[in-house]
């Protein structure tokens, strides 16, 4: 049986969400064994080393250049502090308070994009803004509970990963995707080095934990790249809502593995941040046909 393209996307997002939901077990796996900028630091490596080969194969090595290295460095800095800031998170609070924040970043970059790449902040987007801020307040739940510092990581680590995805915009218009991701895992192991070493005690992953790194390292690479399948086979507007199992499937893998609460409020947070995300994408989409 010949499997419709929209059948297609569905299987490549469900990887995407399985990939994802790897690399948040994996990490919290680790964090007993290794700090966030060691994790940063080994997962780059072999990064780097899996982009190097597939360049190598697919013949894209020579579209690595350096004509746009300062937006590269300044893209992946921002990159580095949200995925730092996200694993530090997955190892000290419930697993389904992180992904609902990590759903807050297109807010973020609603907000930022009129400044960087100068796209108008239209009514629409306003208002998503707004709805979606009332989600993640739903989230934090201020004056309930007191606000850790693993909340605050996971509320910060979606700005930089919004800080990280206008540089991929800006990028993507004159870099090749090998340029751009051989830059990602480079640019990160220096930095996760730098990181790891600024206190002289590197620590060295035992062999119980070198598959989990390999895993992060595999997983992330990997779910992007179903994410870009998935969208050059069906719309955005049909492929986004998928994303939204990460939370139910996270949420049920930290109650029972790690006896993590299911917090109704988290969840109803969650559905009013990804709810603004597609009233956004709505918008676009509407905006586009007008136009």
């Amino acid at each position: 049986m010949k499997l419709t393209n929209s059948v297609k996307a569905m299987l490549w997002m469900l990887g995407a969400v399985m990939s994802f939901t790897s690399m948040a077990i994996a990490g919290r796996e680790m964090a007993v064994e290794l700090d966030t900028f060691e994790i940063m630091m080994y997962r780059s490596m072999i990064g780097l080393i899996i982009v190097f080969i597939i360049a190598r194969f697919t013949g894209t090595l020579s579209t690595i250049t350096r004509k746009r290295f300062r937006l590269h460095f300044i893209r992946n800095v921002s990159h580095f502090i949200g995925q730092n800031l996200w694993f530090y998170a997955v190892a000290i609070i419930p697993f389904a308070q992180v992904f609902a924040f990590e759903f807050s970043t297109p807010i973020w970059v609603a907000l930022l994009a009129p400044i960087f790449l100068a796209e108008r902040l239209t009514k629409i987007r306003l208002l998503t803004v707004v709805i979606g801020f009332v989600g993640i307040l739903i989230v934090a739940q201020p004056g309930t509970i007191v606000i850790s510092s693993g909340v605050i990581a996971a509320a910060l680590c979606a700005v930089a990963f919004a800080g990280a995805y206008i540089g991929t915009k800006l990028l993507s218009k004159t870099e090749s995707i090998t340029c751009i991701m051989f830059w990602l895992t480079a640019i990160q192991l220096a930095l996760g080095i730098v990181c790891a070493a600024y206190d002289g005690d590197v620590a060295m992953p035992s062999l119980a934990t070198l598959p989990l790194i390999v895993l992060v390292a595999c997983a992330g690479l990997f779910a992007h790249f179903c994410i870009t399948s998935a969208l050059k086979l069906a719309p955005v507007m049909f492929v986004s809502p998928i994303d939204f199992l990460r939370l139910p499937i996270i949420a049920l893998i930290g109650a029972s593995f790690y006896n993590e609460a299911i917090n109704a409020w988290v969840i109803v947070g969650a559905i009013i941040v990804f709810s603004s995300n597609l009233l956004n994408i709505w918008g676009e989409n509407r905006a586009k046909v007008v136009s």
